[in-house]
């Protein structure tokens, strides 16, 4: 019943098609400009990438931590070591920039040595006074070097804050209004005004400023991403062009092929726009994977006709065979090619979840577009010249299939051999893959602000927060000297670290607050003693800026404060190591009845979302091949024609993780999504091939031998077409300047032509060897569909 619904359905469906072409072109038109009006609801990701659920318990701790502190990562900080800089000319114009970027209405507050201020005592008030450190433009070297000398020897509070010691470098602390921090007035700040007065600085002085932070880090990262999405875009057109054009010789089958995929693009665009998503790391791919996903449609289509027109010459019949024919076939396919990009769904991570709706989306709907437009052009143009249709009989193709045939026919335990092989080999190397949770490790390596992110970690040890909450569970138990001692003792403990900062909380201002109790001098820069503690602390409660500085470090019930130290760029198992130190260290120094103390951070945040994503991918790449399986199951209603379908497009997955293993490419965020891609890519070939040979059993009589061997030549061409096209279609992302696209397309482009010659040589050797047992008319069933890619049999 299925099957007679089936087949008469396309026929219907090519009758409509063709017979009101005016009218689709017209929708077509009406849509896409539809479409291309969405595209100004498009919005650049501005904020900064959570993997987690907002109901995981992490993520939980970290929403507590912004509501009582505010935004963590809002500071961009700016820095220079050089000699020269102490010169009068270069500090005061140093002192000028602050100013500057002070008097912007996207800007909170600075810390620079422009306004830096020193802690002193009044006496006569008795209480502590913020006194600035320069009062006016410096005029001579001695006036600087007075100054340096008394910031790098007498002011430890400012050490590893505002400079390094031993390197004399100095930075300015440009903290951003938390309003803006996640919205495109940062970006706009920082492209525009940030560094038109940096690039006037360095114009005038001649000295190198770097510049980091998140804000900035995520603003040129995100500009990193716009600007690869149009060198992506072209880059597909040509590649994939000239390779069609090559296989076609054809230019009016190649600027066809290419107007469906350039409306598949604005198509993939105007979703993003009406669904109103925003376009990340993950989503620019998109337009380039239609376009990749495209053109195999087009060849499948364009071919079909091609041969159908030099079987009879009727260009009518011709293409109602395209549609009837093709049309199913390519349903299938881009359903399984959308399924393994809709597996994403089931994540709980908005940024996947986001992706695999647009890509499965725009996967159906590259399809429809083919299905409709190539026919529809072709019907208004002059039946192809004989020159378009050499390509069908191409020699080179001739020995390509007789090679597979041969080495099928011929050589079928060496294939098993070197497949078994490479599966073990594989599976020690799947023992060698590591799980990578650095936020920056897919950032650009040649761009100038990576290379600040090092400098910075060289000179302060990282840019990336690690906080850790301690909520004293009363008011005002922050100031207890019991709370600043054990604050102070987990600070010794991170000190200890090499790859974490000098901490920063309440402990450093207590400690400032007695050495300015004595007159500034450097050694007590220390807690206060629990004698010193009452006096001390009536000091600095009369102190009228005191509130102020606590602001940062203590929230207004004085109940909870925080420990901020910043990270250098670790593997995920050394992060583990640090985080697991701690832990213990607080569970140690801070007693469960009587603080609640926990970590969070940007860092830390990355690090648990990077490991709750491989968790959940390897779940959808399961679902992916189980809907995959029933699917094959539907068309075959055999569970032995299950397992053959699977074998050959799992052992690519198995071999290409080997090789991540081997290489040291590890898993993280972009590179696991190779594996859903290829998957639901690869498994196309099967279908189309084993369709064919289910073909061929019923045309020859349940022959297994000859069933297999036609429908290797029949498919083999088209496959290895598609392949190719595909291979070096997402070879283009090897182009991009970001670690994790470069690996995502060249692994997607290694498993796809391992999963082509799995098809053609692993497939047809599987049949040969383990079907014999259902060979007859009996077992045997009619396939429920018509899927044949190149129907050169059923007229």
């Amino acid at each position: 019943m299925v099957a007679k619904l089936t087949k008469g359905f396309w026929p219907k469906t090519a009758n409509i098609i063709l017979r009101n072409r005016i009218l689709i072109l017209l929708l077509i038109t009406g849509f896409t400009i539809f479409m291309g009006w969405q595209w100004q609801y498009m919005r650049f990701s501005s904020s900064q990438t959570n993997l987690l659920p907002d109901d995981h318990p992490v993520n939980i701790q970290y929403q507590n931590f912004l509501s009582k502190f505010g935004e963590e990562g809002n500071a961009v900080v700016f820095a220079i070591r050089d000699s020269t800089l102490f010169e009068p000319a270069n500090f005061n114009r140093w002192n000028k920039l602050s100013k500057q970027l002070a008097a912007f209405p996207e800007v909170e507050f600075v810390i620079s040595t422009d306004n830096l201020k020193e802690l002193v005592k009044n006496n006569d008030k008795q209480e502590f006074e913020m006194l600035p450190l320069i009062t006016g433009e410096l005029k001579t070297q001695k006036e600087i070097d007075s100054i340096t000398d008394h910031l790098f020897n007498d002011l430890p509070f400012y050490e590893n804050l505002l400079f390094n010691k031993e390197s004399k470098t100095i930075r300015t602390i440009v903290n951003l209004d938390k309003d803006i921090v996640n919205t495109t007035v940062r970006k706009d700040f920082i492209l525009q005004d940030i560094n038109t007065l940096v690039r006037n600085f360095e114009k005038e002085t001649g000295l190198d400023v770097h510049i980091s932070g998140m804000p900035y880090v995520r603003t040129m990262n995100s500009q990193n991403i716009i600007d690869e999405i149009g060198k992506f875009i072209l880059a597909a057109l040509g590649v994939t062009s000239l390779i069609f054009f090559f296989f076609f010789r054809s230019v009016r089958a190649t600027f066809i092929s290419m107007c469906v995929v350039i409306i598949g693009v604005m198509w993939a665009f105007g979703f993003l726009g009406l669904l109103q998503y925003e376009i990340t790391v993950l989503t620019a791919l998109i337009p380039p994977l239609i376009i990749v996903i495209g053109i195999p449609n087009c060849i499948f289509l364009i071919n079909k006709y091609q041969q159908e027109v030099k079987k009879h010459g009727n260009q009518a019949l011709s293409l109602q065979r395209v549609i009837s024919k093709i049309g199913n076939a390519t349903l299938m396919t881009n359903i399984t090619t959308a399924s393994g990009f809709a597996t994403f769904i089931i994540t709980d991570s908005t940024l996947l979840k986001e992706f695999g709706i647009v890509a499965s989306i725009n996967i159906i709907g590259i399809f429809i577009l083919s299905l409709l437009i190539i026919p529809i052009v072709y019907s208004f143009m002059a039946l192809p010249k004989t020159k378009h249709l050499k390509h069908l009989n191409k020699k080179w193709i001739d020995a390509f299939v007789n090679w597979m045939e041969g080495i099928v026919r011929h050589r079928r335990i060496t294939v098993y051999i070197v497949s078994i092989s490479l599966l073990v080999l594989s599976i020690i190397g799947i023992y060698q893959i590591r799980i990578s949770g650095s936020p920056i490790e897919d950032m650009p390596k040649n761009a100038e602000f990576f290379h600040d992110i090092r400098f910075f970690e060289k000179e302060f040890k990282g840019i990336m927060p690690v906080e850790i909450v301690v909520d004293t569970k009363t008011p005002k138990g922050v100031l207890k000297p019991a709370t600043l001692k054990r604050m102070n003792q987990l600070g010794e403990v991170i000190e200890e670290i090499p790859e974490l900062s000098t901490p920063v909380s309440v402990v450093n201002l207590v400690k400032y607050s007695k050495q300015a109790f004595y007159n500034g001098i450097p050694k007590y820069y220390q807690l206060p003693t629990s004698q010193e503690n009452t006096f001390i602390m009536d000091v600095a409660r009369k102190s009228s800026d005191n509130g102020n500085l606590l602001e940062s470090f203590v929230d207004s019930t004085g109940q909870t404060a925080r420990i901020t130290t910043f990270m250098r760029d670790v593997n995920t198992s050394r992060m583990e190591d640090i985080e697991q130190r701690l832990l213990e260290n607080i569970t140690k120094i801070f007693p469960a009845e009587r603080y609640n103390v926990y970590m969070t951070g940007s860092a830390l945040l990355f690090l648990k979302g990077t490991k709750y994503l491989v968790k959940n991918l390897i779940m959808s790449l399961a679902l992916a091949i189980a809907l995959i399986a029933l699917f094959m199951a539907y068309l075959f209603r055999s569970f032995r024609m299950i397992v053959i379908s699977l074998i050959p497009n799992l052992l690519p997955l198995v071999i290409t993780a080997g090789i991540m293993g081997f290489v040291g490419v590890p898993i993280k965020p972009s590179t696991i999504l190779v594996f859903s891609i290829a998957f639901g890519i690869s498994v196309d070939d099967t279908i189309h091939f084993l369709a064919k040979y289910r073909q061929e059993l019923t045309a020859n009589k349940w022959r297994i031998e000859k069933s297999v061997y036609n429908a290797l030549r029949e498919t083999g061409v088209s496959m290895f077409y598609t392949s190719i096209v595909l291979f070096f279609g997402f070879s283009v992302f090897v182009i991009s300047n970001f670690g994790g696209t470069v690996a995502l397309g060249s692994l997607v482009s290694a498993t796809l032509l391992l999963a082509m010659l799995a098809n053609l040589i692993l497939l047809p050797s599987l049949l040969l060897s383990l079907e014999k047992s259902i060979a007859n008319k009996q077992t045997l069933k009619k396939p429920q569909i018509d899927i044949l890619p190149q129907d050169e049999n059923n007229n």
